[in-house]
């Protein structure tokens, strides 16, 4: 692959205004085709096989009108009641305006609050999700208008809502770049070499977008998964882009001359890069089997982008080092220069990290032991890991969802937010009878509704109103209470079948589902990454060696999330007011993302160590060598990754916000505690053992052999020092 990789990026080099035009105008018609299509970002949280998703198509079976795309509206009388003849009246001539609009199929009459200051009603449409757009909101805005100038509060939420209030990124992705962008003017000393990588990721991101939009014409691709997108697009493309821009400028140093050192730095880095983001976009595909619609597509969205960055990193910055050369340190910071010249020798000992590299090793039982504890520490919260999805109820104060629902939770009860529907098949009369009366001894179910026969008589609904929120654990026990005793006990004299599902029931059902499939994606994940790093090594220990510590930057980034979101450490810093439980989404999301990015650093290292054991067959020096050679690119890279997650922290949307929070805490700590202190440290605790391959003796001469042989051949690219 390096003599593949060599040829190609000289190519690009020797042709770099071919190169250039032609990821501009692909990027630009990918742009243009993805924005003319007009797709639709939806959120798609069915999970097939699941009893919520059975009780769904059994209703829709005997109810036409079941499951229909809708909005809710919900008032609020600002004074006296809403029954008051000008509020009346207020609500009337906007549920009229509601019913002329285009693809509404019927308005409930309002349902009015217990203590009558408010109502609330939903209003059906005729078309199914994606076939809807933000201009459908905007209509109901509209009609609400003159109701709010007559004093009512008017709230909306639901499918057709959220449509129109998707987020955005905020200006996310211009805090990280512009971060990003001093942060390797620091690194490089030079503001052209600084924004080759930003280029470089921002021309990626525009076609990996596109791609992302085109996907979204022939399957659903829900609404957060464009910003998750950007977000590893950017992360990765810069770091990417930095690992090659790095050992091109080695090579410049070297004395070769630009074409030829972006070759040899294209077969080098590039190696590190094609193998680290094939390792991401196999993990995040890898989404696709875990049975969840919604997961699955966010892997989609990420798989793409990330695959461009990689692509971008091998051919488009290849083109614009060789149209660059020598210039590529133009425009030089006076005071940052100096820092910035690269070292055509790597083992300098005077060096700091060179330095940090024999200290580790001369303390490395200690540093080994004591980083462990530390990562084992952090992954404490892991045990008390409790998955769901969040609701309106945790959404911005600013937004309309959040004011709905807390709306409906002030007049209505916090359960009214999320009913459980209960679906009865094959029951008679007395078995709904029975099933009724069931539902209402316990003790979480405030209101049971009288079951709903259908016209052909064969299936039944019945709505049962919980106590507590959506997200509580109560209303998550009494479903698992109503599927285990109460339906099968209540409808097993005369037959019948009843499954719970509505939208908490979805809930509930995605977080048994990822409960259940996660330990296996993580095995088969960790599996493919093990066969992937032996394959690149021949190194069966070191393969294992990778894995353990990935799984333990893993590990840390899952305990912080939980402290923080479900624990409530530090919600304020968020701008939540409540604790909320973890994503169902973003375990194996950040799981397959994580595995994948790991992996970059981990290959730039080994690849470096193993450069220098191969040189003179001393382990423990090529673990020094290594650490000195690669610490200022990886922590360079680990900053700029970081910055970039965390800015879209700023997201008012939990799902980012998780996945944002969990990466950074994720690369930071890889590219820290792990890459500095515990690598350094095991694998100078292994020595020689650490290379071991099968066929190999202990005393490794089949390796010095093999070393010999190398060293008679002529120097291929990858043997040169970075």
């Amino acid at each position: 692959m390096e003599r593949l990789l060599e040829r190609l990026g000289a190519l690009c080099a020797r042709r770099p205004w071919r190169t250039i035009s032609a990821w501009l105008l692909m990027a630009a018609a990918l742009l243009v085709v993805g924005q003319a299509a007009g797709s639709t970002f939806v959120n798609d949280f069915r999970v097939p096989n699941a009893e919520s998703q059975e009780a769904t198509d059994v209703a829709r079976e005997h109810f036409p009108d079941y499951g229909v795309v809708n909005a809710q509206v919900v008032w609020k009388a600002s004074g006296g009641k809403l029954e008051d003849p000008a509020n009346t009246a207020a609500v009337k001539r906007m549920l009229a305006d509601i019913r002329e609009q285009p693809d509404v199929a019927g308005v409930d009459d309002p349902f009015p609050s217990p203590d009558g200051e408010a109502a609330m009603v939903n209003v059906d449409y005729d078309k199914e999700l994606g076939e809807l757009d933000a201009s459908h909101y905007e209509r109901l805005r509209e009609a609400a208008e003159p109701a709010q100038k007559a004093g009512l509060t008017v709230e909306f939420r639901g499918m057709v809502v959220d449509l129109g209030t998707e987020p955005s990124t905020s200006g996310a992705e211009i805090i990280g770049v512009g971060t990003a962008l001093i942060v390797l003017i620091v690194a490089f000393g030079s503001v052209v070499a600084a924004g080759l990588p930003l280029a470089v990721a921002l021309i990626g991101i525009v076609a990996g977008t596109a791609l992302v939009l085109l996907v979204g014409l022939v399957m659903d691709i829900p609404t957060s998964a464009p910003i998750v997108a950007v977000m590893l697009g950017l992360g990765a493309g810069i770091d990417y882009a930095l690992f090659v821009l790095s050992r091109f400028r080695v090579e410049l140093a070297h004395g070769h001359p630009p074409v030829k050192a972006a070759g040899h730095a294209t077969a080098a880095a590039g190696h590190a890069v094609v193998f680290a983001g094939g390792t991401v976009v196999v993990a995040i595909l890898g989404l696709m089997f875990a049975g969840i619609p919604f997961v699955g597509a966010m892997g989609i969205a990420g798989a793409l982008t990330v695959g461009v960055m990689v692509v971008a990193a091998v051919t488009l910055l290849p083109a614009l080092l060789g149209l660059l050369g020598h210039r590529v340190d133009a425009l030089p910071v006076p005071r940052l220069r100096k820092r910035g010249t690269p070292r055509p020798d790597p083992d300098d000992e005077n060096t700091l990290t060179y330095r940090w590299g024999s200290h580790v090793h001369r303390h490395r039982v200690q540093y080994a032991v004591g980083s462990t504890a530390v990562l084992l520490l952090l992954t404490i919260p892991v045990l008390s890991l409790r998955l769901g999805t969040p609701d309106d109820g945790i959404q911005p104060a600013e937004l309309t969802q959040r004011k709905a629902y807390d709306l409906v939770a002030e007049h209505y009860g916090p359960g009214w937010n999320a009913p459980l529907v209960i679906t009865v098949d094959g029951a008679d009369e007395a078995g709904l009878g029975r099933l009724k009366q069931a539902l209402e001894s316990d003790k979480e179910a405030e209101i049971v509704m009288p079951p709903a026969p259908s016209e052909d008589g064969e299936a039944a609904v019945v709505t049962v109103i919980p106590r507590h929120a959506p997200q509580d654990e109560q209303v998550s026990e009494l479903v698992h209470r109503i599927r285990d005793d109460l339906a099968p006990q209540a409808l097993g004299p005369t037959g019948g079948t009843a499954m719970v599902g509505g939208a908490t029931a979805v809930v509930i059902d995605m977080a048994d589902v990822v409960g259940e499939r996660l330990p296996w994606v993580i095995l088969a994940v960790v599996g493919a990454g093990m066969l992937l790093l032996y394959g690149m090594f021949r190194a069966p220990l070191i393969a294992f060696k990778a894995a353990v510590m990935t799984l333990l930057s893993i590990g840390v980034s899952f305990g912080v999330i939980i402290a923080m979101f479900q624990w409530g450490w530090g919600l304020d810093l968020l701008g939540l007011d409540k604790t909320v439980p973890i994503m169902s989404a973003v375990p194996m999301l950040l799981f397959a993302v994580l595995f994948g990015l790991s992996m970059d650093y981990e290959v730039f290292l080994l690849s470096a160590v193993r450069e220098a054991y191969d040189r003179d067959g001393n382990a423990q020096r090529a673990v020094v060598r290594g650490i000195g050679s690669t610490a200022r690119v990886i922590t360079t890279a680990a900053i700029i990754m970081a910055v970039v997650f965390l800015s879209f922290v700023s997201v008012p949307e939990t799902l980012i916000q998780m996945i944002g929070i969990g990466l950074a805490t994720a690369v930071i700590m890889d590219a820290t505690v792990i890459r500095m202190v515990l690598v350094p440290a095991v694998m100078s605790l292994m020595g020689e053992r650490a290379w071991w391959r099968p066929g190999m003796n202990r005393t490794g001469k089949a390796r010095q052999q093999e070393s010999v042989e190398k060293a008679e051949e002529p120097e291929p690219a990858t043997a040169r020092e970075s």
